[in-house]
């Protein structure tokens, strides 16, 4: 198994967003093992108010948080970059085990070794309670966001 994860930095405009797409489509394939191997062997995170380090603990939290998030469907969007680093904005929206819907908004801040690895993740995370009727993300379950369904920018989130 090879330890770079392309695109590699220094990023580009366009690397930028490949790099923020594929992140997506790993998170919504809700595939704890296939989302850590974004990150470093010893990748730190602060996810809300936990800290996280290493693949087996972020494999660990994704675990858990899947088991309370049904439904789970997120949209990320590149907020800013710079050779190593990005910065990104998302919503996500998912159902808790009593049925009541909500859309999580973040914020996040990402920093890459020159293999492409994530080796620093901070997101800042905010949950609003929704209707049922309200909600905007609809594609197949574990799929990847379709190319043509709206972004956060289209959708005005």
């Amino acid at each position: 198994m090879s330890n770079r994860r392309p695109p590699l930095p220094p990023f580009t405009f366009e690397t930028a967003v490949q790099k923020v797409r594929a992140a997506e489509d790993a998170w919504n394939s809700r595939d704890p093992a296939r989302v850590a191997l974004a990150y470093s062997p010893d990748s730190t995170w602060r996810n809300r108010s936990s800290f996280i380090k290493g693949r087996a603990q972020i494999e660990a939290f994704l675990i858990a948080k899947w088991e309370q998030e049904h439904d789970y469907r997120l949209i990320k969007e590149l907020w800013a970059f710079t050779q190593e680093r990005l910065a990104v904005r998302f919503a996500y929206e998912w159902r808790n085990n009593a049925g009541h819907w909500f859309r999580s908004y973040g914020n996040e801040n990402w920093a890459f070794d020159a293999n492409g690895l994530m080796h620093t993740r901070h997101a800042s995370i905010n949950d609003v309670p929704i209707k049922e009727a309200q909600r905007l993300f609809f594609w197949n379950r574990t799929a990847p966001r379709p190319v043509d369904h709206p972004s956060l920018s289209d959708l005005g989130l």
